[in-house]
């Protein structure tokens, strides 16, 4: 998995970086960075920078994913689970590279529905990192970390089961809403129940562990 991981990580990046590059001599002067939720840019770079600030980004993250197993402490530690761990990270690297062609895309051609391909892209990332999270052991850096996941392992694994059909469920869901007639507010509202059950499923166990003594 390390050498699938650093493989397709790398090209991934470099394919983000070449696109920016053929088509540096045609992007206009500004490139829009950010995006509020009815999918209009608000924020923009120059395009000496924001061109290529995807692939630096994507960057980061394939090194941050390096560095975050060195800092974890050793009751926490993300070995257990490195090839899933790896798997987000690829998830990751790959959502940033769609975002910024999204973002060399809306610059270059006028009326791109951004708000529609932007969520359903981001629908589609939270329905393949549901696909995951169940196997993800306990740790400070990826799943579902509520004071009450962190304080029990067993609260943990039974909050992730939740979440991994939370997930997998809400991402497909809204990916369906998006694509069906861009309704952006219901794939919204999908994506944060899939996002809160879990977050409350994980206090509501704790505290039913709790009362009977079995924490």
């Amino acid at each position: 998995m390390e050498r699938k991981y650093a493989f397709w990580t790398a090209v991934a990046t470099l394919a983000a970086l070449a696109l920016s590059a053929v088509l540096y001599p045609s992007l206009p002067d500004r490139i829009p960075t950010h995006w509020n939720l009815r999918g209009e840019a608000d924020g923009f770079g120059a395009k000496s920078w924001a061109a290529f600030l995807g692939p630096l980004v994507m960057a980061g993250l394939i090194l941050l994913f390096r560095i975050l197993p060195w800092l974890s402490p050793r009751s926490f530690a993300l070995d257990g689970f490195r090839p899933t761990y790896l798997y987000v990270g690829l998830v990751l690297v790959l959502l940033a590279g769609y975002i910024h062609g999204i973002a060399l895309w809306s610059s270059l051609e006028e009326g791109v529905d951004l708000r529609r391909a932007l969520f359903g892209g981001l629908c589609l990332g939270f329905a393949l990192l549901g696909n995951v999270l169940g196997k993800v052991e306990r740790n400070f850096y990826v799943g579902i970390r509520t004071p009450w996941t962190l304080a029990s392992e067993r609260v943990w694994y039974a909050t992730h089961r939740v979440a991994a059909w939370t997930f997998a469920v809400g991402g497909v869901v809204g990916f369906c809403l998006v694509v069906a007639g861009g309704w952006m507010i219901s794939a919204g509202v999908v994506i944060g129940v899939a996002v809160v059950l879990p977050v409350v499923h994980s206090l509501i166990y704790y505290k039913k562990l709790e009362a009977s003594g079995r924490l």
